[in-house]
């Protein structure tokens, strides 16, 4: 079965971190960019970050830029999310997923959704003291 699997998600307390990884299960993940989408309760869901295939470009939205960094591990099949100084607002379930439009040079932070494939059961992050 093709699929992403998130994990690294947790309770941390305001400022903490955590680190994501978004594994590929059935294929491998270096054909794909690859983005990081959000939703909390009641919200819209958000891209959040992405990164191209080669891993040398990546965008971040305003509300983590400073504070989060995406990577890749090719070898290891596996992008992280690192996410520092995190604030109560951040507590979401977060999704990685693999950007169909995205390529070597170049990846996509559409919060339509549009364009994604191998959306993931997400994993639970919740910044409270």
């Amino acid at each position: 079965q093709l699929q992403l699997v998130e994990s690294g998600g947790g309770l941390v307390q305001p400022g903490g971190s955590l680190r994501l990884s978004c594994t590929a299960s059935g294929f491998t993940l270096d054909v794909y960019a690859i983005a990081w989408f959000r939703q909390a309760p009641g919200k819209e869901r958000e891209a959040i970050s992405c990164i191209s295939r080669n891993g040398r470009i990546t965008n971040y939205a305003d509300f983590v830029k400073g504070r989060f960094t995406i990577s890749r591990d090719n070898a290891k099949n596996t992008v992280y999310l690192q996410m520092n100084s995190l604030k109560p607002e951040d507590t979401a379930v977060y999704y990685c997923t693999a950007d169909q439009l995205g390529g070597r040079w170049n990846c996509g932070m559409r919060d339509s959704g549009s364009g994604y494939d191998y959306w993931g059961q997400g994993t639970q992050v919740t910044v409270s003291s």
